[in-house]
Parts: structure tokens; sequence; C-alpha cells
């Protein structure tokens, strides 16, 4: 297991004592002193002001990333709250449930120049909650006493409010890397000049690369943080659609050199990118070479289990073209639709045409794996499990074409 994944675990072990401690300490004890004749009533009274919490810390979240975008000078593209995506399309306001990278919720912004401010955008929404937290502390203190009585019960109301948006809080200015990029993890980066810049380039550089300009200029470091290191990675992504892989490879040599201050994930991906690159690009022996001197036993093994589609690609590849494991490659294969579906929608293009490239290799190889079936099809991989879906799988590609 890794930093980022032990950092995870334990951010979601604190948060899950917090509740439970407060759930023992503060809330049972206080059911005997409420005006509830049930226990039904009175847990339906708690997840109101749990649902309360969540609602209003997102909401408050997102207004402080709206308004933090103006004033650091970015232009909004879209606001997602809980799934509910709102954006922009032909002039006209639009509503719709979408995925989101975060907590509770995403806004996604453009910066209007390269002097755009990222710190009102990551603060305020801090900010709001920490006043609002505050508001609900003090209510709780002035109404607490009021035993047997409606404003006891709202008290204890409003402190269960409090306790959500102060975990909500909690997980949003951590200056860590989590499942999901938090607030806190950001601002600890665009303390350094270098992110600043990195972290405007990298805004806009996704943009253009989710419109689908794929001859984006980036401009690339090589002195790398995780956030320079991601814009190293998206000119990989340029170069390899350009078939500039000598280029591409010597970008990657750029990022494992600054293995120390970069993500292990980071590192670990560009390896993976680098395994892609060689094969597509140097014979069969010589790619077969590049691994096996340079892709060692603990690398395999590190490979195998980060499920990024980059790091299956390249397993698949090592399994398929030097260890001719077919019960490793398959095991792989089973994590692809997952890995797909948690690749950004701007990679997403790319990545298929990568995975499906080195599914071909592997195919022409070893054509009784049948890895064919795992082809990624219109954001779509065939199951792996129930061979009826296979066949319906292979009916809908059949009616495509």
């Amino acid at each position: 297991m890794k930093k980022e994944d032990i950092t995870g675990l334990v951010m979601y072990l604190v948060i899950l004592a917090v509740a439970l401690v407060y759930g023992l300490v503060v809330l049972q004890p206080y059911f005997a002193h409420s005006t509830f004749k049930t226990g039904f009533i009175y847990a339906l009274f708690i997840l109101g002001a749990v649902a309360i919490g969540v609602i209003s810390a997102s909401l408050l979240f997102e207004v402080g990333h709206i308004l933090g975008a103006f004033a650091g000078k970015y232009t909004i593209l879209s606001v997602c709250i809980l799934h509910l995506l709102f954006f922009k399309e032909d002039g006209k306001l639009k509503a719709k449930f979408g995925p989101f990278d975060g907590l509770t919720g995403e806004t996604k912004v453009l910066p209007k120049s390269e002097k755009s401010n990222p710190r009102p955008y990551l603060l305020l929404g801090t900010l709001f909650n920490s006043l609002w937290l505050v508001g609900c502390i003090i209510i709780f203190y002035f109404n607490k006493d009021f035993v047997k009585t409606a404003r006891s019960d709202m008290a204890y109301f409003f402190l269960s409010i409090g306790v959500v948006v102060g975990i909500c809080l909690f997980y949003n200015i951590v200056p860590f890397r989590l499942d999901s990029i938090n607030d806190g993890y950001r601002l600890s980066m665009v303390s350094n000049p270098r992110n600043k810049e990195a972290f405007n380039e990298l805004l806009r550089v996704e943009y253009e690369i989710s419109k689908g300009n794929k001859d984006v200029e980036i401009k690339t470091f090589t002195e790398l943080t995780n956030f320079t290191a991601e814009l190293n990675m998206s000119k990989v992504y340029v170069l390899l659609d350009n078939k500039k892989y000598q280029e591409a490879d010597e970008m990657l040599d750029i990022v494992l050199k600054n293995k120390e201050t970069v993500s292990f994930k980071i590192y670990l991906r560009a390896i993976s990118m680098k395994v892609f690159v060689h094969v597509v690009s140097s014979s069969l022996e010589d790619a077969r070479k590049y691994i096996e001197e340079n892709i060692d036993l603990q690398k395999r093994r590190d490979i195998s289990d980060d499920n990024s589609l980059i790091s299956i690609r390249a397993y698949v590849l090592i399994t398929g073209l030097v260890d001719n494991s077919r019960s490793e490659c398959m095991l792989a294969l089973n994590k692809v639709y997952r890995a797909y579906k948690a690749t950004p929608k701007n990679r997403r293009g790319a990545e298929l045409n990568y995975f499906n490239q080195a599914i071909d290799i592997v195919h022409e190889l070893h054509p009784k794996w049948e890895v064919d079936k795992y082809r990624l099809v219109d954001e779509k991989v065939a199951p792996t499990k129930n061979e009826p879906q296979v066949e319906e799988q292979k009916e809908e590609n059949s009616e495509q074409k």
C-alpha cells in the first residue's frame, strides 16, 4: 500500500471515529433529555441534521469556489454539487447529473490570463464553511440548557449540522493528496510560485484537450512537482498522438529523474507509459529486451497493483510479451472497465486508442487468449464474467460497424 492510499485510509478512519464518538458520547445520552417520544423519530431528526449538514457544506464550498473564481479572474466552466451539474451550452444554462472530483462537488474553471490567482478560488469555500460552523456552535451554546424543550432540540440539531460541516472542512483543508483532490492539497502546492504557474497552465491544457485540440502547446518543466509533472505527462499524450515517440520517451525520462519530488503514482505511471512507448515504437525483440532489462520483479508488482488504465495497459504488454502468463493478463483485464471509468474524460479518447493498440499486439501473439474481447468501444468494454453478455456486446459492435 502506497503513501496516498495510507493517507486516505487514515483520513476515513479519523472521520469514522469522530462520527462514532459524537454519536455515542453526545447524541445517545441526549435522547433522554429531548422532547422525542421514540428512538425512531429521534433517528430521523439526526438524519435530517446530517443531510442538511452535507447539503449546506456542499453549497457553501461551491459558492466559495464561484466567488473565488471571479475574484481570482477565472472563467467558470461548470459547477457540480452532489452530482447535479450546471453548465452553459449555446449561451444557455443547463443542468444534468454528472461526476465530480471532490468530496461533495467541483467547480471547474479556466484562467483568463497567466496572472489569474487561484488562492481566492481555493480559500473562500473553506472560509464560508468555517463561518457556518462557528454559527452552528453559537446557536448550540445559547440554547443547549433548555432541557426537554424545542430550543434544546434545536441546539443539538445545529450541533449535529456543525459536526458534519466540520468533518467536511477537515477533509477539505488537510494538505495531503487523497482519493479526490481537495483545496488544502492544492493550496499547499500553489504556495510554490512555479506550481501556481503550473496550476493555471494545467487548467488551460485540460480544457483544450477536452475540446479535442490535439496540437495544444504545453509548457513543460525540468524540475518537477506533482503539478508540473502532470503538465509534462499531458505533453507526452500530445507527442504520442503525433507519433513523436523519441520526444515522448525523453519527456518521461524527465519525470523519472524527479522521483524524489513527485508522488509514487506519477513516477510509476511514467514507467508504465515508457513500456508502452518502447513496445509501439520498436521491434518485438527490442521491446522485450527493454522490459527484461528495465522492469524488474518489484516494478512489475507495483504496476500490477496500480488500477490506472496506464498501468493495466503496461502490465498486459509485460505479461503478453515477456511473461507469457495468460492468468496474469486476465487478472489485469478484469480491472479495465473500472479503470476506464476512473480515467479523466479529457484523456479517455487517447487511453482508449492506446489500450486497443496494446490489445492488438497481445492478441496477435496469443490469439487463443481471446484478449480482443476486452477492446474498449465507445466507453464500453466487453464484460468478463458473463459469456452471453460478451456475445451481446459483440452484436452491438457489429451493428455499429
